[in-house]
């Protein structure tokens, strides 16, 4: 009786794990684009840290702000002193949901559309945000991808008016995160 009991609860705790598999990355990748008639400014970032729980759907980002790198040094510059402060502020972070986390079959190769709801901070100051993204599922490994636009004032992110016909008000990102299970 006590071993039937004793596989019984192997067997729950095994389960247990098998839904509670959290997925992560170092080295996502965000871009961002800014497009006027004047200039193209983009930057790339390869440093971002990313976590997903599959059971609850929490999906956090943490992203180090001096980590983008642009063509130009000097537009590198400028973002961080003048645009982002990133001395002052050094992260970005989205703390978050995917809303519909039960209709993404992590066991299942595919592609699934994905609702993510969350508080994005940028520059100190948070609001509420809604995107739309997807996750494909493929041999195991999970890679994220979503594309949204942030409107530079929602973040009190001023551009000086020398400047601003070369800056979008509205600029785009584009997510991509190859997460991995987490070593239990």
């Amino acid at each position: 009786m006590k071993q039937r009991i004793a596989l019984i609860l192997l067997v729950l705790l095994c389960i247990g794990n098998v839904q509670a598999q959290k997925y992560i990355t170092k080295n996502g990748h965000i871009r961002f684009f800014s497009g006027t008639p004047v200039e193209d400014i983009e930057a790339d970032n390869r440093q971002v840290n990313c976590a997903l729980d599959q059971q609850t759907g929490d999906f956090v980002f943490k992203v180090l702000m001096k980590s983008f790198q642009f063509e130009k040094a000097l537009m590198q510059e400028h973002f961080n002193e003048n645009y982002v402060e990133s001395d002052k502020f050094p992260n970005a972070t989205f703390n978050g949901k995917v809303k519909n986390i039960n209709t993404i079959d992590f066991g299942k190769n595919g592609i699934y559309n994905a609702v993510i709801e969350g508080d994005l901070t940028i520059k100190g100051i948070t609001k509420k945000v809604s995107e739309k993204g997807t996750f494909e599922v493929k041999e195991g490994k999970v890679t994220g991808k979503s594309t949204f636009n942030v409107l530079l004032a929602d973040y009190g992110i001023k551009i000086p008016n020398t400047v601003a016909s070369n800056i979008s008000k509205s600029i785009r990102i584009d997510v991509d995160v190859n997460l991995e299970k987490l070593a239990k």
